[in-house]
């Protein structure tokens, strides 16, 4: 694992001291379409949302339906 974080400039008249932090937007762009946007999709089910279950099995089990029903919407679109 790589640390990719964009460095946020705002309110700073002067760079931060140390090492420049190293970026690359395309390792950014695919991190942020795969892993966020899964997290974004998951928050739609409002039971996985706060997590209710005290059995994770339990919870397990409906975060699997979960993705199973976010595979089918993108895959059965056509």
């Amino acid at each position: 694992m790589v640390l990719n974080i964009n460095e946020n400039p705002r309110g700073r008249k002067t760079p931060k001291p140390g090492p420049k932090r190293r970026f690359d937007s395309s390792i950014f762009q695919e991190r942020f379409n795969t892993i966020e946007r899964v997290f974004a999709w998951e928050d739609k089910f409002k039971r996985l949302l706060l997590r209710f279950e005290r059995i994770s099995k339990l919870h397990y089990a409906l975060k699997s339906l979960a993705y199973t029903m976010i595979n089918l919407r993108h895959f059965c679109q056509g």
